[in-house]
């Protein structure tokens, strides 16, 4: 297994550990028992959203349950019995879990830490791989579902997932930690509090290695993570400064179709589907001299470090500021070229369903290769390469050969300021007032890591360059040791693509909140200006050549390496009501509206045509540039009382607006031919999400404890939206004599998370420091992702048959249920020993956790134009009748992501 650099790593360990040791000195604890959250975070600039007080619909999960629980799973995972929250593994790579809450994903829920906003910039997008050690270190996670409290114009659509780390000042403890689990997981831990000094000092250090595979084959990880933090506190500052990060790589795999997975039920790739699928079959490694090898390898190291000052003005006032700033370094792998035409996921693989890595590298330096016995040696796929270790570029007719592992790096530089000025009024009233700006510069180029046998790559994407300019120099696909390395080595080692983005952002919010006897009410409102820039560096320089027939203009106009400045203004207002009508019983209502700027690849969505100078996109603003408008609604009820907790909320968002583009439109060319690669840029969008949700929670005895949840959603397309159709250039073309289309979408449900959830847990105390817990869980109405095609443009008013045939599918409803145990050892001088134990999917259930496909046979795919409906009705009939093509109701063409089978983990803990 290959191991990150440990020079400089040590050295920063070192250091951490020896800054927390020193502040130890005359420590003493400053914390009580309590487990409120407020007293064991940093919680300076983060909404906390409080019981029978803050008017939204929240969970939070204390970090006892996450230490029990956690164990190998993704850290999302652990949200799983959270009402309207669908969390699963995605490909099963370690850190490659998803979560959506009330069935929207990371792009429109906010992820923030410590209140800090950490979606990606351009995309929105959050990797959970780059968070994974967070949970090593958290207090405290709070799930705000909907709109939320947080005063931030933030992508809050579906909700809110804030996670609280520790301060500097939590209490003296030390602690080692030894976990296992399934397929050789192993992770090794230590940890060390100080406590507060008489003096004000505080510090609090920990470091974690990670290793193994997960279910899947040929998925081994390594990660580190470390985390430093240093307070100090006198008379009315309080500072805290925290520096994190968690260095990982791991192998991917990405879904194959479930006829693929079935014909691996056997463990062979032969064409003969098993009545079970192979779980495990990940398509994507192989063996590269005698090693594991991965096609498609996630590397990534985002060390993020923040400087939190709380300033207690006055007895009434307080100002808290965080600076912070995040290093992001890496990318993930994939495949550039190809042998004979054929891409390396077409080429035959072993009879046990492996890529032939070595017989790739046999092929590229130039020896004979059976790939496929049927064809004659040295014809077809079995030619031999003419032009040996070269990769990319041979000549105009040849400029894919080979096979040569490339990474899309997605490194940034991120800096940011948050300040939060509160103020209380008098004793009911209070107001708040702030600042949020942040710098964003993301870098995409691409790199070699690994030419495979070849001796060098030839790029021929620059045409600056033209033909083709030579790259000899390969980079390990691992994160760099020093957090700060340079986004980009060698400018002129650069492949596959080459360009920038910079987003800015400036916002500020205030709100007004009362707080009386019974009722508790707030309003709040946020203005925010985004810039977002694109910076192409194969666009032309100006100097070059420029060959015939290569186009230097996009659309027509003449373009820069760096775009101007697109600003785009966003607000949102949100207000809400919680009335106490007894110490049980309290409603609650509120009520938010929110115009969420465009990100970066809506604003440049025109994908770079053939012969033209850039790289991937068109430094073109998109001519039907929206922001997202959501309006949402929620009103809840809850009881409390010594024993019974119960939670009840509907909800309401309306989601329109959104930017979705579509390919495959046909049009109608100058030359009265039909052309099938138009694109409509779809700009009006809408989805509506209605449910409800409950959560409870019961203390039989002391000994015995219940928690349940159900939530119910109805999540649909609530109209047909138009969009503008151009070619692939971006000019405007005419399909059914207009230039827009309309496409059939009202109706069909939204996909990718679980419609109905349900849960119930149950814990048992059978002795002093012994707990056994168990949870059921239930999953229903999961919505396939659909592509929208040519199939849904409604002609002269008519909905296409093929659209009201297929629509989005549903998947089949599936229930797990997980068990676990604590102990903890009670030794001398208060030290104690914790013994944690996991079993997930105890049954080893078979399920689909991921519908990445909506594939239904209907009578337009058996349909043509030599045949009758009559004969293409038999057609159908006879597919339909086949067993083979159906696996529990779905075809077997769909892409899917099959659940973990069962697997567990367990830990030891010596805690000091």
């Amino acid at each position: 297994m290959k191991m990150l650099s440990k020079k400089p790593a040590l050295v920063l360990m070192l250091t951490m550990s020896t800054a927390s040791f020193y502040f130890a000195q005359s420590t003493q604890d400053t914390l009580s028992k309590d487990n409120e959250i407020e007293q064991v975070v940093l919680t300076g600039v983060a909404d906390i959203a409080k019981d029978r007080k803050t008017p939204v619909a929240v969970s939070t999960i204390k970090e006892a349950q996450i230490v029990q629980r956690l164990g190998n799973q993704e850290f999302p995972e652990i949200l799983t019995s959270t009402p309207s929250i669908y969390a699963t593994k995605g490909g099963g790579g370690f850190g490659d879990g998803r979560v959506n809450i009330r069935g929207f994903d990371t792009n429109n829920t906010a992820v923030m830490i410590n209140g800090v906003p950490v979606n990606d910039m351009e995309g929105g997008t959050v990797y959970w791989s780059n968070w994974l050690g967070l949970s090593d270190v958290t207090s405290a996670m709070q799930v705000q579902r909907g709109l939320g409290s947080s005063k931030l114009a933030i992508a809050s659509v579906g909700g809110t997932i804030n996670i609280i780390t520790r301060a500097a000042d939590k209490k003296r403890e030390g602690n080692v930690t030894v976990g296992l689990g399934n397929d050789g997981y192993l992770k090794t831990l230590f940890s060390y509090n100080t406590g507060k000094s008489a003096t004000g000092w505080s510090s609090s250090f920990l470091m974690s290695r990670t290793a193994g595979n997960t279910y899947i084959d040929g998925s081994q990880f390594e990660a580190y993570n470390y985390y430093f933090a240093l307070g100090y506190q006198r008379g009315k500052h309080d500072f805290q400064f925290t520096f994190t990060g968690a260095p990982q790589w791991h192998n991917q795999t990405f879904n194959n179709t479930i006829k693929t997975d079935l014909d691996m039920g056997d463990g062979k790739l032969d064409g003969v589907l098993s009545d079970k699928p192979n779980r495990r079959y990940n398509s994507n490694w192989g063996y590269l001299n005698g090693r594991e090898y991965s096609q498609s390898v996630n590397y990534y190291s985002k060390p993020v470090a923040s400087l939190n000052w709380d300033w207690s003005m006055t007895e009434k006032s307080k100002l808290s500021t965080v600076l912070y700033a995040s290093w992001g370094r890496g990318g993930g792998t994939g495949i550039l070229g190809s042998i004979n035409g054929t891409g390396i996921n077409a080429l035959p693989k072993t009879s046990d369903g492996l890529i032939r890595f070595d017989d790739i590298v046999a092929w590229n330096q130039g020896q004979a290769v059976n790939w496929n016995s049927a064809v004659a040696p040295g014809t077809g796929i079995n030619k031999v390469n003419t032009a040996p270790g070269i990769g990319g570029y041979v000549s105009a007719t040849n400029t894919k050969n080979g096979i040569t592992r490339r990474a899309s790096v997605n490194s940034h530089d991120w800096y940011g300021i948050l300040t939060n000025f509160q103020h209380k009024i008098d004793d009911s009233w209070n107001f708040s007032v702030g600042f949020d700006g942040r710098y964003y510069y993301g870098y995409h180029p691409g790199l070699v890591t690994d030419f495979l046998g070849n001796t060098q790559y030839r790029e021929a994407g620059n045409y600056n360059q033209y033909p083709y300019y030579t790259v000899t120099q390969s980079y390990n696909a691992s994160p760099p040791a020093n957090p700060f390395a340079a986004a980009v080595k060698d400018k002129s080692q650069i492949v596959y693509r080459n360009y920038d983005g910079k987003v800015i952002w400036g916002g500020v919010f205030g709100q007004l909140e009362y707080s009386g006897e019974k009722l508790t009410a707030f309003v709040q409102g946020s203005a925010s200006e985004q810039s977002n820039q694109r910076i192409d560096n194969w666009v032309w320089d100006g100097v070059s050549t420029v060959p015939a027939g290569y186009s230097t203009t996009q659309q027509g106009q003449a373009v820069e390496r760096t775009t101007d400045q697109k600003f785009r203004f966003g607000y949102n207002a949100k207000g809400g009501v919680n009335y106490n009508i007894n110490e049980n019983h309290n409603v609650f209502v509120n009520l938010g509206i929110y115009s969420k700027q465009p990100n970066q690849n809506a604003i440049f969505p025109y994908v770079l045509p053939p012969k033209t100078f850039g790289s991937l996109y068109q430094q073109i603003v998109s001519k039907d540039l929206k922001n997202e408008k959501v309006e949402s609604a929620e009103i809840g009820y809850g009881f409390k009382s010594e024993k019974l907790r119960v939670n009840v909320n509907g909800y309401y968002t309306d989601w329109k607006d959104r930017t979705q583009r579509v390919s495959g439109i046909t049009y109608t060319k100058p030359d009265n031919t039909i052309a099938t690669n138009g694109v409509a840029l779809l700009t009006g969008v809408r989805e509506v999400h209605v449910g409800a949700e409950l959560e409870a929670f019961y203390k039989a005895t002391s000994y015995l404890e219940f928690n349940g949840m159900f939530s119910v959603g109805n999540w649909k397309y609530k109209n047909n939206p138009t969009g503008r159709v151009t070619d692939a250039n971006g000019d405007p073309v005419l399909t059914n004599g207009a230039d827009s289309a309309v496409l059939a979408l009202d109706g069909m449900k939204v996909g990718d998370a679980a419609q109905t959830t349900a849960a119930i847990g149950a814990t048992v105390k059978p002795v002093k420091n012994l707990d056994v817990f168990a949870t059921w869980r239930y999953y229903d109405n999961l919505y396939g992702t659909f592509s929208i095609t040519n199939q849904y443009v409604i002609k002269d008013g008519v909905i296409p048959a093929a659209r009201a045939e297929k629509g989005s599918l549903k998947a089949p409803s599936y229930n797990l249920t997980d068990l676990g145990a604590s102990y903890t050892f009670s030794l001398n001088n208060g030290h104690r020993l914790i013994i944690t134990g996991n079993v997930y999917n105890l049954f080893d259930t078979i399920y689909i956790s991921d519908l990445r496909s909506s594939v239904k046979k209907t009578l337009s795919d058996f349909k043509t134009s030599t045949n009758t409906t009559e004969q293409a009705q038999a057609l159908l009939n006879t597919y339909n009748a086949n067993s083979a093509n159906f696996y529990k109701g779905l075809d077997v063409s769909n892409n899917v992501y099959f659940g973990f089978g069962r697997t567990w983990a367990a830990s030891v803990s010596y805690r000091f």
